[in-house]
């Protein structure tokens, strides 16, 4: 299926959604794709950033 034929059958879907908060969500999906800003990490949110980065680099070294 090409990306015409996809964005077709997504409209069509939207259309006939009748829950608001499907729809909103979808909405705020879309925004954050197209949302170009700079995200602002508080302390933790950076200190698990990290500890994810450590535990991948553990986890290819097991695979070596």
């Amino acid at each position: 299926m090409g990306t015409a034929q996809i964005k077709i059958d997504l409209i069509n879907k939207i259309t006939n959604l009748k829950e608001v908060h499907v729809i909103e969500e979808i909405q705020n999906l879309l925004d954050f794709e197209l949302d170009t800003g700079v995200f602002q990490l508080n302390k933790a949110q950076k200190n698990r950033i990290i500890e994810a980065q450590i535990e991948l680099l553990k986890r290819k070294k097991m695979l070596l």
